[in-house]
């Protein structure tokens, strides 16, 4: 009875914002917004910048979530890389705050120091913490070293950089002008990070290619990566990624569209990280001379550390997806499909589909309503398919009415539902107890600023 009186109160609340708060406009919604309208919060922290000579960029997104007893706030999906549609399914809190300085040593020369910590449900973390020189070489080129993300392209609606390179231990040339023809980005790493206390137990080593906005057509830019990693793999190989990304400028005014197609082979993502490096873990225990057990261990046995190595497998895997934003006046969204397999080395084949969107449009000044639905399909040798199908509608508040305009605060109702094959698969989470569905309410306020 309290679950369902929480979830009634969570969707009068709803209501109650959506007809307030659309009320209290209606007169200034007259005309629709403008589809270039200014970004209120990129202007404020550009001020805050210039008057500090700072750098501050971020991310942040936190809330209230409320669901039936045994049911997850978040995190509805079959497990895929493009699967987890996110509006009302995240149910976490997290915010990464970055902060940075270049100062100029004359002659064009700019030496750079960046830091950005992380906070996860409460388990804090470094994220970025590296240096950067540019004007070396007279052109826009720029050196650096450290751990950093090095990111070309997300799909916003399921959280999922699908093109990146970044978040270890490297260094590397970013910006080299070809003479028309694009920029080049050239990146060396290790497997280590600043959060990885184990080290790098497969000693692995990557190098990264980014051959970026090659001129193709009117609007239309062209992007190639590749990746090769190496390393000493008791499971698996050595492995290797390439990537294709073609970036479609106002296919219709206020449309951009984004086709990618990518593969890669042993511990190599598709993305351009490394794939599924062995588990380390470290543990204290007596040191135990041989044959003796704890029931006749010396008093004085001295703790020692020991170092258990978990080999994992790499995999061969290929995909394809098409991603396209919009601004139509009120109207703005993002939409995907995309289809992955994965075949691990001497593992069965994996293959997952996904089509989805996110509709946004203005009923006030400062007011839109948001809709999000998603259809996802999972398919292994010799299983039987699993699906999961996800809806949320919400109303969101934020300085303007545009799709991509934060802060914004939204108060939404999640329904997501699944098959009897995807229930077993997920046992120990969402189809515990041979659930079949769940309905989950919320509010949540998403900010990201630079």
């Amino acid at each position: 009875m309290n679950t369902r009186l929480t979830q009634l109160a969570t969707a009068v609340l709803l209501l109650a914002g959506l007809y307030g708060q659309a009320h209290a406009q209606a007169e200034q919604t007259d005309e629709p917004p403008q589809a270039e309208a200014k970004d209120p919060t990129k202007e404020f922290v550009k001020k805050i910048n210039d008057a500090t000579g700072l750098e501050f960029w971020g991310y942040g997104r936190g809330g209230f979530y409320s669901t039936g007893k045994g049911n997850l706030k978040g995190g509805y999906s079959l497990g895929g890389d493009l699967q987890k549609y996110r509006l009302g399914n995240e149910g976490d809190n997290y915010l990464e705050f970055g902060i940075g300085k270049k100062f100029d040593l004359g002659e064009g020369i700019k030496w750079g120091v960046f830091y950005m910590p992380t906070i996860y449900n409460g388990k804090s973390g470094t994220a970025q913490a590296y240096f950067s020189l540019s004007g070396i070489f007279g052109n826009a080129a720029s050196l650096w070293a450290g751990q950093r993300y090095h990111r070309i392209q997300d799909v916003h609606i399921v959280d999922k950089w699908v093109v990146e390179d970044g978040d270890n231990y490297g260094a590397g040339i970013d910006d080299i002008p070809l003479w028309g023809m694009g920029r080049l980005n050239v990146a060396v790493h290790t497997a280590d990070s600043v959060d990885n206390k184990s080290g790098n137990p497969n000693n692995a080593k990557r190098i990264n290619l980014q051959w970026r906005d090659i001129p193709t057509n009117p609007g239309g830019k062209l992007t190639v990566t590749g990746g090769l990693v190496s390393g000493d793999f008791a499971k698996g190989r050595d492995g290797g990624a390439l990537g294709l990304m073609h970036i479609q400028k106002n296919l219709l005014p206020g449309l951009n569209n984004i086709v990618i197609l990518q593969a890669s082979s042993g511990h190599a993502s598709l993305s351009g990280k490394f794939y599924n490096l062995d588990n380390s873990t470290t543990t204290t225990g007596l040191l135990l001379p041989p044959g003796f057990g704890l029931e006749n261990t010396l008093l004085f046995a001295p703790l020692v550390e020991r170092t258990v190595i978990t080999p994992q497998s790499g995999a061969k895997q290929r995909r394809i997806l098409d991603s396209m934003d919009f601004q139509f006046g009120r109207f703005g969204g993002q939409g995907l499909i995309g289809y992955q397999t994965t075949r691990p080395d001497n593992g069965p084949e994996t293959k997952d589909f996904s089509l989805g969107g996110r509709l946004s449009y203005g009923i006030a000044k400062y007011t839109k309503l948001l809709a999000e639905v998603s259809t996802t399909r999972r398919s292994t040798d010799d299983q039987p398919r699993q699906t999961l199908n996800k809806g949320t509608i919400a109303v969101a508040f934020s300085p303007n009415t545009d799709f991509w305009t934060r802060p914004e605060f939204r108060i939404y109702a999640t329904r997501a539902s699944w098959n009897k094959a995807a229930g077993d698969a997920n046992a120990s989470s969402f189809g515990a107890d041979g659930r079949r569905h769940a309905t989950t309410f919320g509010i949540q306020m998403e900010a990201w600023w630079e």
